[in-house]
């Protein structure tokens, strides 16, 4: 049996607009295995997020989305929202941002862990409670019993993100999509978080990807990377090889534009990444990092280059890779 979770095949997503066309993910194409959690890192706009909400069906209704992403061998793109309601939350569930947002805040905290297992995997109400209790107590929600009947407003920004991660992990989805999980949180809940999300990784063998702009949040908790730029993939490969040895320009820039601890001079200035990301209304030709590349060449302005492999079997999306001419 194979244990690809997540099948994605030259998946493009495009919004309409009346200034044209916003071409937003541009053929990506990648899997995700059993236990496997994938970082999805880029700077804002560069695609991360309308990926995902692309295959769990959740696109603005200006949003388009073709080719394909099959969970489990099913495929996603082009199910009609009823099809989806039946696979959403119970095969594959999205952690998003900010919890305020997504939990009802007129609905206690228990009806809105309750009715998951009540619709998904037909329970009753008093065994919904008791799984949803359980799920709480797994998550680290302190005194779980006595808060189980609070609303949203009444628990703290940490324990409503646990929530949420609860309730996605309810029906024990085989695909976890977590985007900015930990940005709106303080340095100590957020470590707490992804300490979670380990745990629960190893534990149920859920398929995890997180969505960030942070990498020092994947740096502990994925195995692999997928950079983004520009609705492209530009860089894949395990987590550790980004770090020892990043190949692609942007991926270079990104990493040297995070602060570090261990810099030996306090005086070392914040490097940046020169120019902003092109236009997705009218992306360039060829390479869409060569106006911001140091090692751009005239091949670059005019080819749009694939993702090469790498020795170790990793890809980058750089022509140097594949050799200058």
């Amino acid at each position: 049996m194979s244990d690809i979770i997540l099948e994605v095949k030259d998946l493009s997503v495009s919004f309409s607009t009346p200034e044209g066309p916003v071409n937003a993910v541009n053929n990506l194409s990648f899997i995700i295995k059993a236990g496997e959690a994938l970082g999805v890192v880029g700077e804002s706009g560069s695609g991360k997020s309308q990926t995902f909400l692309a295959i769990m069906g959740l696109l603005a209704t200006n949003g388009t989305a073709t080719g394909s992403a099959k969970l489990l061998g099913k495929e996603l793109i082009g199910l009609s929202t009823d099809e989806l309601n039946k696979i959403r939350g119970q095969s594959m569930s999205m952690i998003f941002q900010d919890p305020m947002t997504s939990l009802n805040p007129y609905m206690k905290v228990s009806k809105q862990l309750t009715e998951v297992l009540v619709l998904h995997r037909g329970m009753t109400e008093s065994e919904a409670r008791a799984e949803a209790l359980h799920m709480l107590d797994k998550v680290g929600i302190p005194e779980a019993k006595s808060r189980f009947d609070m609303y949203p407003h009444e628990f703290s920004g940490g324990m409503r993100q646990r929530v949420m991660i609860a309730m996605a992990l309810l029906c024990e989805p085989a695909l976890l999509i977590a985007d900015e999980p930990t940005t709106a949180l303080d340095v100590t809940i957020q470590a707490q978080i992804l300490d979670l999300m380990r745990d629960l990784k190893r534990e149920f063998n859920t398929a995890i990807v997180m969505i960030t702009h942070d990498l020092g949040v994947v740096a502990g908790l994925c195995d692999t990377l997928n950079v983004m730029y520009a609705g492209r993939i530009v860089e894949r490969a395990p987590v550790e090889d980004i770090y020892s040895g990043p190949r692609h320009p942007y991926t270079q820039g990104l990493l040297a534009s995070t602060p570090r601890l261990d810099e030996k001079s306090h005086n070392n200035e914040l490097v940046t990444i020169a120019g902003q990301p092109p236009n997705l209304q009218r992306l360039p030709e060829g390479c869409s990092f060569a106006p911001r590349c140091a090692h751009v060449k005239d091949r670059c302005l005019c080819e749009k280059p694939p993702l090469y492999s790498t020795p170790s079997g990793s890809q980058n999306a750089c022509h140097l890779e594949g050799g200058l001419s």
